[in-house]
């Protein structure tokens, strides 16, 4: 009995040399940071697929704590590589937000009856450069010149994610979070001002994806600041890929008259793109 005993701390001996002339096991870059983008992709429906998507158009409505009610209707039309126009509707009047690619222009409601037609800040600015609007920022990003790095693991509302880390051509710095089980992605965030101009982190999560014509789409997007319950969400009714869209969508909206409403009008050159993504 003995000898079989030795025989057994022996074996045990041998296993654990061997074991320990093993690399280590990576915890957080077990997959490694191409394969789990790879994988996002095959689960939003293939960067086939995605590649053929040239615009975009969804349907919805926004609930928001900062609305005076609730439901209110938006449009967002997207078209690659950045152009875009959300527009939400409260009250009766319609606010417009607009990027061309390389301008954007807000249109809010004003007391003189004349929609108040305002340029984006140069922070509106750069974030609609960087907003990779259809496709989102982890396909194909070596050719967008985003660099992509596996940070870690985190638990997102009890579940497993990988932490992307993504830094942009403009120098931005950014995170995606993907669902270690399905490749989904969970949550993103982005630097942002608050209403006083102090930084701020921006949290997005994404839920309820649906299969639209071969792409995952989410159809309830949730943002708002890290660290508060007040969060902005987008509820989409209908997605359309590859909409028809007039040249002057993207353009610059224009006053036409005492009586009449904001247009998007006057230059007729073409648009050279939004508030989420997809």
């Amino acid at each position: 009995m003995k000898r079989i005993a030795w025989w057994w701390v022996l074996l045990a001996i041998a296993a654990a040399f061997v074991l320990a002339q093993m690399p280590a096991a990576r915890s957080d870059d077990r997959l490694g940071t191409e394969e789990i983008v790879a994988r996002n992709a095959e689960a939003r429906g293939g960067a086939d697929a995605w590649r053929k998507v040239m615009s975009m158009e969804w349907v919805g409505h926004v609930d928001s704590p900062n609305a005076p009610t609730s439901n209110l209707p938006f449009m967002l039309t997207l078209k690659r590589p950045d152009l875009t126009r959300f527009e939400v509707t409260a009250a009766n009047q319609m606010i417009v937000h607009v990027f061309d690619g390389k301008e954007g222009w807000k249109v809010r409601p004003s007391g003189s009856g004349a929609p108040d037609v305002r340029p984006y800040t140069s922070d509106e600015v750069k974030f609609a450069r960087d907003a990779q609007v259809i496709d989102g920022p982890l396909l194909d990003h070596a050719a967008k010149g985003i660099d992509v790095a596996l940070e870690g693991t985190d638990k997102v509302e009890g579940r497993d994610t990988y932490r992307l880390s993504l830094r942009l051509p403009s120098g931005a710095t950014r995170h995606v979070w993907v669902d270690a089980q399905n490749f989904l992605d969970v949550k993103s965030d982005r630097e942002a001002r608050g209403p006083s101009g102090q930084p701020a982190i921006v949290e997005v999560m994404y839920r309820d994806f649906r299969d639209v014509d071969g792409v995952r789409i989410p159809f309830v997007i949730e943002s708002g600041p890290v660290g508060t319950d007040r969060k902005d969400r987008l509820v989409i009714d209908k997605v359309t890929l590859n909409p028809p869209l007039d040249r002057l969508t993207f353009a610059k909206p224009v006053w036409q008259g005492r009586h009449a409403s904001v247009t998007i009008g006057a230059d007729t050159s073409p648009a050279s793109g939004s508030p989420v993504r997809p």
